[in-house]
């Protein structure tokens, strides 16, 4: 599993549209997350609509560099599930199967944080359209990476801890 230790925040991204067979790539990692229960809360809504992708990157002030990705995917979650405080916790897994899988197809992307913060979550709830009992999580930019970076060795052995 390369990626893991291949994977980078990329911001800026080629004009160039990304093929619908990859986007689906990436939300079949994205549902193979494991979550609480097996409630998969998730839904995702796929955005290409580039005015609808320039209002998403003002909707938050770290999601700026959204603006030039020719994808950004919002995943949201169900409140009605069985166990609805894990939602989130099930969403990051997600999100990492996603940011796993887009690296390992050769696409760029980043997590663009919105919850919990609430008023960024009503925010794209409100430019998406999202029906009531779905919440807004994250913002994913992606697209075909204009920059390279290198992936920062962050194992630290001194945050291991044994206990006997």
């Amino acid at each position: 599993m390369n990626e893991i230790y291949h994977r980078v925040s990329i911001r800026k991204y080629e004009d160039r549209p990304v093929e619908e067979e990859k986007i689906l790539q990436i939300l079949k990692a994205a549902m193979q997350a494991p979550s609480t229960a097996n409630q998969q809360p998730w839904e995702f809504y796929v955005v290409t609509n580039k005015e609808t992708i320039i209002k998403l990157s003002e909707a938050s002030g770290p999601a700026k560099c959204a603006a030039g990705a020719p994808v950004v995917i919002v995943p949201a979650y169900r409140t009605d599930v069985r166990l609805p405080a894990w939602a989130q916790i099930d969403l990051s897994i997600a999100m990492e199967n996603m940011w796993l899988e887009t690296d390992s197809i050769g696409l760029g992307g980043v997590w663009l944080g919105i919850a919990p913060s609430e008023e960024r979550m009503k925010r794209i709830e409100e430019i998406i359209g999202m029906p009531e009992g779905i919440r807004a999580f994250a913002l994913f930019a992606v697209g075909y990476p204009a920059e390279t970076k290198e992936q920062q060795d962050r194992f630290n052995p001194e945050r291991i801890h044994y206990v006997k």
